[in-house]
This record gives C-alpha cells, sequence and structure tokens, in this order.
C-alpha cells in the first residue's frame, strides 16, 4: 500500500527561546498515513549543532552541509537515526542516514543545477541493497517558464507584498525512478513524499523529507535556518 509522509513544522514559540534549563520539546515531525486516514510519528526532527553551536552550523550549511537528529519521541527519549553530511563541495552534497546503533541506512546525494550533471538539481537515493533511484528537480518546461518570468520579479514582489499574497516558488517537483519504475515522488504543494515502494525504509525517507525542506528554494523558510 502507498504511504506519504508529511513534515510538521510548527513555529517556533518565544517563550521556548527564552526558556532557562531543559531544553524545549522538538515540535517539528514527520508523519505517515497509509491512506487509512490515521497519522502516525515517523520521527521527531531536530537539527544536530557542531561544537560552534547555531553560527558554525549556519555557516556550514551554506556549502550544503546538514547535520540532523530523528527522535522516537518529542522528548528525546531515543536516538531513531541520524542524518550526516559525508562531504560537501561545489555544489554536491552527500548524506548518510545512520541508525540508532551507527549502521549505515542510506545514503543520499544533492547535486546542484550547473554544478553536478545537468541543468537541473538531481537528487539520489540508495538503500543498501537497493539500486539508486535518480530524481531531478521540477519539469524542464516549468523551469524555462521561471526563467522567461525572472524580469518579473520585482512585480511579484509588490503583489505578495499589497496584496498579502505568496511569493512564486521555483520548480520543486522530483520524481526518483529506478530503471523506469517510480519508488519516489515529492510533491511540492502540502510538501508530500509519496513512498512508491513498501520495502523503503521510512527512517531514510523521513530524513529525505527533512533534508528536502532545509532547501526550500528562493522564497522558502528553511526549518534548520533559523538564528536561535
Amino acid at each position: 500500500m502507498t504511504a506519504h509522509l508529511t513534515m510538521r513544522i510548527p513555529p517556533v514559540k518565544l517563550a521556548d527561546l527564552e526558556k532557562v534549563g531543559a531544553p524545549p520539546p522538538v515540535r517539528n515531525v514527520v508523519e505517515c498515513t497509509d491512506g487509512s486516514g490515521t497519522l502516525q510519528a515517523v520521527a521527531y526532527m531536530e537539527r544536530e549543532l557542531p561544537p560552534g553551536g547555531v553560527p558554525a552550523y549556519l555557516a556550514a550549511r551554506k556549502t550544503g552541509a546538514r547535520s540532523f537528529v530523528l527522535w522516537a519521541d518529542e522528548h528525546r527519549g531515543s536516538r531513531v537515526a541520524t542524518l550526516v553530511t559525508h562531504s560537501a563541495h561545489n555544489g554536491v552534497a552527500t548524506y548518510q542516514v545512520l541508525g540508532a546503533h551507527g549502521e549505515i541506512i542510506g545514503t543520499l546525494v544533492r547535486e546542484k543545477a550547473f554544478k553536478g550533471r545537468g541543468i537541473r538539481t538531481r537528487w539520489t537515493v540508495e538503500q543498501p541493497g537497493s539500486p539508486i533511484a535518480v530524481g531531478y528537480q521540477g519539469r524542464i518546461f516549468w523551469w524555462l517558464v521561471c526563467w522567461l518570468l525572472s524580469p518579473l520579479l520585482p512585480f511579484f514582489f509588490l503583489g505578495a507584498l499589497f496584496e498579502n499574497s505568496g511569493l512564486p516558488r521555483a520548480p520543486r517537483r522530483i520524481r526518483w525512478r529506478v530503471g523506469g519504475r517510480l519508488r519516489l515522488d515529492f510533491r511540492p504543494f502540502g510538501d508530500r513524499l509519496q513512498l512508491c515502494e513498501p520495502e523503503l525504509d521510512r527512517r531514510l525517507a523521513a530524513a529525505l523529507l527533512a533534508l528536502l525542506r532545509s532547501f526550500d528554494g528562493w522564497f522558502g523558510a528553511p526549518w534548520d535556518g533559523r538564528e536561535k
């Protein structure tokens, strides 16, 4: 049965930022539904800060580096998995998703447009024992439309300001295929990740969704990019 993952990112509460002592609960959660209408929490997502704290994390993420913890519950009772950056250089970043005992669950690679192998950002998903799934961000047609409309961006800004509407977004849909067979489908409307094959590890899928949401595009608000 096809499953869908979504990531719920509640706004940060000022009271949590001002709280001294115990850290606030983890509010970012990846949830899964198999069509029955029941949502099940897969993991609670939190960025894992390096020794230099938030400034060091934000500096590293400019190169494409990311580091996330997947918790079993909002109170950090146990670690389900961890996403770490294996390498990030010249627009190409490789991430590993590790299990609770350090075993490799999967490998994710992001090759930025014009830095990797094409004019679109290329994503690959590899799970041990399975072939590599390859996906490209957006359809070429919609990228052409964006490029043609780019001179009108100042007017879009004004429209969003006076009409209280959202800003346009770059094409974000990604479909991963293996030998022509659809394996994963990220749909930007609702930021939903569809798992087309049940054998895909949901911890890997949750890490992938969190990673995608951290690259939210031109006018997005990446969940891991806040300064506090």
